[in-house]
C-alpha cells in the first residue's frame, strides 16, 4: 500500500477498497493494546483467514483510504471520530508507537501526537474494561457530539 498517495483511516474495515492490517490487537479483552506492523500488509483471504475462528476485526486494526465525506465521521474537514477520542479516552502512552501508516494518518494529520497516544487503545471490536470501553463506544458514535475541545482526558 502506498501511504503517500492518499490520506488513511486507521479504522478501517477490511472490506473497504485499499485496506491494508497495520496492527495486531493483543493483550486481554479486558486491556487489549495494538501493537503495530512494520509495514502495512494488503488485505487477502489468506490475511483474514489467520483470524479465525474469531472476526478478523477482533485480531487486526485496519488502514484505508479516507472515504472523506462518505463516512459518517467526516464533517467536509474533520474526522470527527479522531476528535472524540482525542477527546473522551485516556493516553495509552505518553511516547509516539512505531506506526507504518502515521505519515499518511488521518488523525496523525488532524490530531497530531495525542491521538497517537490513545491510538493502541483502539480496537474495532471491543469486549474491554468498562473504563474504555464505554468511552471508545461513545466516541464511535457518530450522533456524540464533537465538544469544543473539551480538556484533554490524561
Amino acid at each position: 500500500m502506498d501511504n503517500s498517495s492518499r490520506i488513511q483511516c486507521p479504522s478501517a474495515r477490511p472490506e473497504m477498497p485499499g485496506s491494508a492490517a497495520f496492527g495486531v490487537v493483543l493483550g486481554s479483552t479486558e486491556q487489549p493494546r495494538v501493537s503495530y506492523l512494520d509495514q502495512p500488509v494488503p488485505v487477502t483471504q489468506e490475511l483474514l483467514a489467520l483470524a479465525g475462528p474469531v472476526a478478523p476485526t477482533e485480531i487486526f486494526r485496519f488502514a484505508a483510504p479516507c472515504s472523506g465525506k462518505a463516512c459518517q465521521h467526516f464533517d467536509g474537514t474533520d474526522c470527527r471520530l479522531a476528535t472524540r477520542i482525542v477527546e473522551r479516552l485516556p493516553a495509552a502512552s505518553n511516547q509516539l508507537p512505531d506506526c507504518g501508516i502515521r505519515d499518511a494518518c488521518r488523525w496523525w494529520h488532524q490530531e497530531g501526537a495525542e491521538a497517537c497516544y490513545r491510538c493502541p487503545l483502539i480496537a474495532t471490536e471491543s469486549y474491554g474494561a468498562a473504563e474504555i470501553a464505554e468511552p471508545l463506544r461513545i466516541a464511535a458514535d457518530p450522533a456524540t457530539p464533537v465538544a469544543s475541545r473539551l480538556p484533554i482526558v490524561r
